[in-house]
């Protein structure tokens, strides 16, 4: 059983509630589409399947919450066209716990989805009300205030402790997220949703050990998922943790597309013996500016 955390400081979120019932509306009306490809067309007299518990639980909870959405329809729209796309059930792995966790969970209904978060409290709390998601927490020692000097750390040991192809689990790199099930690590994750840890002023934990292993997962491939690389989105591109470390760890030639503040990245397996990159992970050199 886990222990209590200190209670949760979310995102702070954008206003305006015609966002979020656009997002209502989009996600009842996939609801509704799925629940048309249960009724059976040669027997109008059979009993109805129910919907699947994730689908019937964020139905009922986007239905009836006050609370306004971390995401824009746009980026949300971004990340289930991926999701969609999957050529098999998808493994979706997001770090952190906001208003759309229940949506990404629905919407990966048959694939697995798994939750990281750095709040006990908070995971323990979203386990209990939905029993069926997969969460786990994790202590991220990472706090923005030491950008630079875990830049500087990261520098000198990208061919040691912090190179791209590794297992993170053994890694003493200090932007490895390594104290996760080992079960984790040995997941093809299709999809990897970065939108934790909350990273909004210079003593909470940033997002620099989220996107570095992400980085590290997507090339380090285990098996269990499809081809053609991992998806990795990144929420908040704007800020200045956020967009140093996608520079360094997901790589400019692997830039897909921005909606508003989110970036898709797609990035391949690589083998040990065939990296040829500069400063480890990116084939394009990272801006000097980035390097404090």
């Amino acid at each position: 059983m886990k222990t209590a955390g200190k209670f949760p400081v979310l995102h702070p979120y954008k206003s305006g509630s015609c966002i979020w019932m656009t997002v209502v509306a989009l996600f009842l009306l996939f609801t509704f589409t799925f629940l048309l490809s249960f009724i059976a067309p040669r027997d109008t007299t059979a009993a109805q399947s129910p919907l699947p518990d994730p689908i019937s639980d964020a139905l009922l909870y986007y239905a009836s919450a006050n609370a306004t959405p971390t995401m824009s329809p746009g980026e949300i729209e971004s990340v289930y066209s991926v999701l969609r796309g999957c050529s098999a059930p998808c493994n979706l792995l997001v770090f952190g716990l906001t208003q759309e966790s229940l949506l990404w969970n629905s919407l990966n209904h048959l694939g697995r989805t798994v939750f990281v978060d750095e709040y006990p409290f908070s995971v323990t709390r979203f386990e209990k009300r939905h029993p069926w998601v997969e969460a786990y927490d994790v202590r991220f020692t990472t706090k923005v205030r030491d950008l630079g000097s875990l830049m500087e750390d990261f520098k000198r040991e990208v061919d040691g402790e912090c190179r791209p192809v590794q297992n993170l689990l053994y890694s003493d790199c200090q932007l490895a997220v390594n104290d996760l099930p080992n079960s984790i690590y040995e997941v093809g994750w299709d999809v990897i949703v970065i939108d934790g840890p909350s990273g909004y002023s210079p003593d909470t934990p940033g997002r620099m050990a989220s996107i570095f292993s992400a980085g590290v997962m997507a090339r380090t491939r285990g098996g269990g998922g499809g081809g053609g690389g991992t998806h990795v989105f990144v929420h908040e591109m704007t800020r200045e943790v956020e967009s140093v470390c996608t520079d360094l760890f997901l790589c400019r030639e692997n830039l897909v597309d921005t909606v508003d503040l989110l970036g898709h990245f797609l990035v391949g397996k690589i083998g040990a013996a065939a990296r040829k990159h500069t400063y480890g992970f990116c084939y394009t050199t990272p801006s000097s500016s980035h390097f404090f």
